[in-house]
């Protein structure tokens, strides 16, 4: 079954998604976006399905063809501050702000938001794997956040953001025992496990 193309008919609908939720680094990216309702693309679907190569095919043709679209960055200061649920409903706000069409309802992936503006929402879980526009704002806000790890490795090449993007896998964790934390690090993080470890 393909994606469906809204949630509601006669409506202009954004879709807003973020991308790096779970990592230890690097701050979480959201994007909203409202697509015409004849777009089409065989490649889209949610962007944890697709390729590296296939997510960066799809960037410069969703920010071509959608009516409108906005991305916002997070830091790891504010994720910190307010909690990464927080960070990542803010960042999801911030990019339907920069939407320069304004929708009249807005479909989120997940289960959790807080109400924008006066625009009524649906929350939708797995959203990006069944709507359009949920799956096109998940490739813009995984394509802008792992540009930015990528900038960022080559400030600190120990820790294979490059590679990870900042998700905690044995490497990265690894590094951060023997280098320690960056500026770039979310410090509210379990960063190693024996931190949840009493040692005794």
């Amino acid at each position: 079954m393909g994606l469906q193309k809204y949630y509601l008919e006669n409506t202009i609908e954004a879709g807003t998604d973020e991308a790096g939720r779970g990592c230890l680094a690097g701050p979480v990216v959201a994007a909203a976006v409202i697509l015409p309702n004849d777009f089409e693309h065989p490649l889209l679907n949610d962007s944890k399905q697709l390729t590296e190569k296939q997510r960066e095919i799809l960037r410069p043709i969703i920010e071509e063809k959608a009516l409108a679209y906005g991305v916002a960055f997070i830091s790891e200061e504010t994720i910190d501050e307010i909690n990464i649920l927080q960070a990542s409903i803010l960042g999801m706000h911030k990019s339907i702000e920069k939407l320069a069409v304004i929708p009249q309802h807005i479909i989120v992936d997940g289960n959790k938001f807080n109400k924008y503006q006066n625009i009524p929402h649906t929350t939708i879980i797995k959203g990006d794997a069944k709507f359009r526009s949920i799956a096109a704002a998940s490739v813009l806000a995984k394509t802008y956040r792992d540009e930015f790890m990528q900038k960022i490795d080559a400030e600190f090449p120990n820790y294979s953001w490059r590679k990870n993007k900042g998700y905690p896998t044995k490497q990265h964790r690894d590094a951060i025992r023997e280098f320690g934390s960056t500026k770039y690090h979310r410090k509210s993080f379990k960063l190693l496990p024996e931190q949840l470890k009493l040692k005794l």
